[in-house]
């Protein structure tokens, strides 16, 4: 009888643990269908874009975030409503964020707490996006049903990938002198035939500073590559649990995040991965001068390497080979007189890991029975592009790393 009435009298005094809450996040929630209808998003890089939220140092936050094509795909879209995304509106990105105590120069160490998936996500080849543009031509797409352990669609039957959530986008605001340096050499680049994007102002946000009619709308930068600053670097080993090391260019840092991945294969050679939606929870922790040990953005972690490793693989070396007369297309804007009648290229990577991916797609269609759009699609989200060595002129070598766990059956 004491012993009830003990437990009757705690009960009543004292609420479930389930009831009891540590400090509420900062949550920087997404609104409206798309990025122009949300003002807690943008899609193009300029020092002058005003943070949304501010955070102090060591609090937690939650950014919402949207697909990297900013796009209405669903369950029901079709290979011609993959040809008809606007690739001006990628990436929407949450933010910027101002980080308090946060100065130039300084960097901030950002950890990644948590990602929550939304139920749905697409893989989908673009035309003229990816890293056989040229052997892919035509759109296509895979609808995934996304759970917290795994990713499962209709289209790629027997197949289940492992959720290992990242941002495939993060990074913080330049200075002008920064972006100035950018644009100049990417304008070079631009000038000389190579493959990237200079500013677009149509559909580009926020839209009273980059857009069509905005104030720096030849000064906004796109997305796609990753730069200093960090941005699209899609490195898939940042899961949960990792830190990633961003320069601050201008005071609060401005930090951005978007293009969360379920899953990736090294190298996402589709040009894009498992694509969603999610809530992703960070921390940050300021380090005083900490941008002059960052030329580039670096990570740190545990065992997150361990997680993401397969228990069973099978994989296939590449080499810089190729046909004569062939030319491929991240060589052509230096001209082919040279390079197109060889077979063999000196000491070239991408060459190797072209010849990797195209020797792991053949292996899938002739012993997996898929069709070669299915084969392109697992290898971006579960084929890992590994460097062998740099060494052995003039044949560099690549591997390409199937994870066979993906393989369950119905």
């Amino acid at each position: 009888m004491a012993a009830l009435f003990l437990v009757g009298n705690w009960s009543s005094a004292f609420a479930d643990t389930s009831d009891v809450k540590g400090p509420a996040p900062v949550v920087v929630a997404k609104s409206g269908e798309h990025c122009k209808d949300d003002p807690n998003c943008f899609n193009r890089i300029h020092y002058a874009v005003k943070p949304v939220a501010h955070v102090e140092p060591g609090q937690t936050f939650i950014l919402e975030t949207r697909d990297g094509l900013d796009s209405d795909l669903n369950f029901e879209s079709t290979a011609e409503d993959v040809a008809a995304v606007d690739l001006n509106r990628c990436h929407p990105l949450t933010g910027p964020i101002y980080i308090e105590g946060a100065k130039k120069g300084d960097s901030i160490e950002v950890t990644v707490v948590d990602i929550v998936p939304d139920d749905f996500g697409t893989t989908t080849v673009v035309p003229g996006f990816g890293f056989l543009r040229d052997k892919f031509t035509e759109p296509y797409i895979v609808h995934w049903d996304l759970n917290r352990l795994e990713a499962r669609s209709k289209d790629m039957p027997g197949i289940a990938v492992p959720m290992n959530a990242f941002m495939g986008t993060v990074g913080t605001l330049p200075d002008k002198a920064e972006l100035d340096k950018w644009l100049k050499r990417e304008q070079a680049l631009a000038d000389a035939g190579g493959a990237i994007l200079t500013p677009q102002p149509v559909e580009a946000l926020p839209a009273d500073l980059c857009g069509v009619d905005g104030t720096a709308k030849d000064e906004c930068v796109r997305t796609v590559p990753p730069r200093e600053n960090g941005g699209n670097l899609d490195m898939k080993e940042t899961i949960s649990g990792t830190t990633l090391h961003l320069p601050c260019f201008i005071d609060g840092c401005g930090l951005f995040a978007g293009d969360v991945h379920f899953a990736m294969g090294g190298g996402e050679v589709a040009g894009t991965a498992i694509e969603m939606g999610g809530r992703v929870t960070l921390r940050a922790k300021v380090t005083p001068g900490g941008a002059s040990l960052l030329s580039t953005v670096h990570f740190e972690g545990d065992d997150q390497l361990k997680k993401l490793a397969p228990s069973s693989f099978y994989a296939v070396s590449g080499l810089p080979l190729k046909s004569a007369g062939e030319m491929p297309v991240f060589d052509s804007y230096l001209g082919g007189e040279k390079i197109a009648p060889l077979e063999n290229l000196s000491e070239d990577l991408t060459l190797a890991a072209r010849d990797a991916t195209l020797n792991m797609i053949d292996f899938l269609v002739k012993t997996k029975g898929l069709t070669r759009e299915q084969a392109y699609v697992l290898t971006s989200v579960a084929v890992d592009l590994n460097i062998s060595q740099v060494v052995d002129y003039p044949n560099v070598g690549v591997t390409a790393i199937l994870n066979r766990d993906v393989f369950k059956g119905e």
